[in-house]
């Protein structure tokens, strides 16, 4: 089982008290899953996850006034929703399950093998998988996969608990803090230069020193070298021969 770059985020949502309890006991018996709110019918599902970062959501498909199926469709118009589970003693609503987009569909009682996997699925989705010596990154939008080839990642620019990845023509946002993918890009070449910024050693084409501040060039673009972080970036440029101009 390999250890996601963050512990998952994830609500349950059940209208039976012990079905709740349950899955929570068994979520949270899981490394991967870090914390687990719970909600008692599909009302209070959507305030939780409108009130903080969640990975997943796992509902059950019967619920008073909004079922599980209408929430995972209030949610599919998202730009990045949670992954969606259902969890259900009801056999007949997969079809218009996966037809939501669900990640996965789990019966009632759940097996807690079942449960891993899908606990993988989600970490994959929120491109929290990667291994530190992986050669490509896999991002997510909408319906859409896309395959980055690391080689082409120029930069990272840190935004709250997500990082976009910028390339040559395109940038892309993932669920990642810019300080993990800094831990595991380590050995890929990457060095961090401001709070804001990790930057790939290999694109850098100029380091400029002009009235006591530090930036660095990537093609048409200037980044900022903190104060702080400018000893370990000349450490870094001066053993790959990068040499600062004046």
């Amino acid at each position: 089982m390999r250890k996601p770059l963050r512990p998952l985020t994830v609500v349950v949502a059940d209208d039976e008290a012990p079905a709740v309890e349950e899955l929570a006991y068994l979520l949270g018996q899981d490394a991967r899953i870090g914390t687990v709110y719970r909600a008692a019918s599909g009302a209070q599902a959507l305030q939780q996850i409108e009130a903080r970062d969640v990975d997943a959501v796992f509902l059950d498909i019967h619920m008073p006034a909004l079922s599980g199926l209408e929430i995972a469709k209030a949610l599919s118009g998202r730009e990045r929703p949670p992954a969606v589970v259902f969890v259900t003693a009801d056999e007949d609503q997969a079809l218009r399950a996966f037809d939501l987009a669900a990640l996965d569909y789990l019966l009632k009682p759940v097996r807690p093998e079942r449960l891993s996997e899908s606990v993988r699925r989600i970490c994959e989705l929120a491109f929290d998988t990667e291994p530190e010596d992986a050669d490509v990154v896999t991002v997510v939008q909408g319906a859409t996969t896309k395959i980055i080839p690391r080689g082409e990642i120029r930069y990272v620019q840190a935004q709250g608990d997500y990082a976009r990845l910028h390339t040559a023509d395109a940038s892309y946002l993932i669920r990642v803090p810019l300080a993990d993918l800094e831990e595991q890009w380590a050995g890929a070449g990457f060095v961090r230069i401001h709070r804001s910024y990790l930057v790939a050693r290999n694109h850098i084409r100029q380091v400029r020193l002009t009235g006591g501040r530090a930036s660095v060039q990537l093609g048409a673009v200037d980044l900022p070298v903190s104060r702080r972080h400018l000893p370990a970036v000349r450490n870094t440029l001066d053993a790959g021969r990068v040499r600062p101009t004046q």
